[in-house]
């Protein structure tokens, strides 16, 4: 399920994201609100990292709270809005600032293992199209958190944008295919292990010329059974395989930055290959 964000009304959205809510209406009073746009957002987060997207009502955000959907209403417009500001504030766990000490390569890698944990706490935020952003300040933030990082590369604007899509869809894709992995087991009362040991015994039996057929895969798997025996303990394929391309990545931002100026050092400076 893809849900596209900013749907709600654009001019209280927004207000409502950049805490610059219009004024109240005239002749408006009564007790002190119980309640709070940021008490609505985090039950809202609450709800969908327990239940995902699918749960997300305003009805099950308020009995979260001990209130009626109609309650709050005076807060958050509807669910298009509570969406945007739950989603913002989700990014909003990730770092806002970096050591400035620190060389672009390993202060990219430390971005790219905070956002891919971020999105794991929440695999509902994944469902969110990234072709209409929010436009909020903790998402901006997180923008420009990643291109400050990218200044030590000296790249010229075109290979920035380029860099910064590059890294945003990988870290994405890479916890979509991490969340999808959990969800398959609880989903299909299956574990992966079960799964793939059934599998892969019929085709043993339905393609017994397999390593021949496909002598590149069969050599490839051959290899990642061998480095987790002789002891070694199984490794965690998910986060194997992200490191590793996130290393190939940064391997080639580092072999532009050197292309458009020799002098730059490939890691990013002492210590930046890692």
């Amino acid at each position: 399920m893809t849900v596209f964000a900013g749907q709600g009304d654009a001019r209280r959205s927004m207000a409502l994201l950049w805490r610059t809510p219009e004024a109240p209406s005239p002749g408006r009073s009564g007790p002190k609100p119980a309640l709070s746009v940021d008490a609505i957002v985090l039950a809202g987060i609450a709800v969908a990292d327990a239940d995902g997207m699918a749960a997300l009502s305003m009805r099950a955000v308020g009995e979260r709270l001990g209130r009626t959907a109609m309650a709050l209403y005076t807060y958050v417009p509807g669910k298009a809005e509570l969406l945007d500001l739950m989603h913002d504030r989700v990014l909003a766990e990730l770092p806002a600032s970096l050591d400035p000490a620190r060389d672009w390569r390993p202060a990219v890698t430390a971005w790219a293992e905070d956002a891919l944990s971020c999105y794991l706490r929440h695999p509902w935020v994944l469902q969110i199209s990234q072709a209409r952003p929010v436009l909020g300040p903790a998402e901006l933030g997180a923008m420009e958190t990643l291109l400050r990082i990218l200044q030590g590369a000296r790249l010229d604007p075109r290979q920035l944008r380029g860099t910064v899509a590059a890294l945003w869809q990988f870290v994405r894709g890479s916890a979509q295919t991490a969340a999808e992995a959990r969800a398959a087991a609880a989903a299909t009362g299956v574990p992966d292990e079960e799964w793939w040991h059934a599998r892969a015994g019929q085709l043993a039996d339905l393609a017994p010329d397999f390593a021949e057929r496909f002598p590149l895969l069969t050599a490839l798997e051959q290899s990642g059974a061998a480095e987790a025996g002789a002891g070694n303990p199984a490794p965690d394929r998910t986060r194997e395989a992200f490191r590793t391309g996130l290393a190939v990545l940064l391997d080639g931002i580092a072999a532009a930055a050197a292309r458009r100026d020799p002098a730059a050092t490939p890691g990013g400076g002492p210590g930046g290959g890692g």
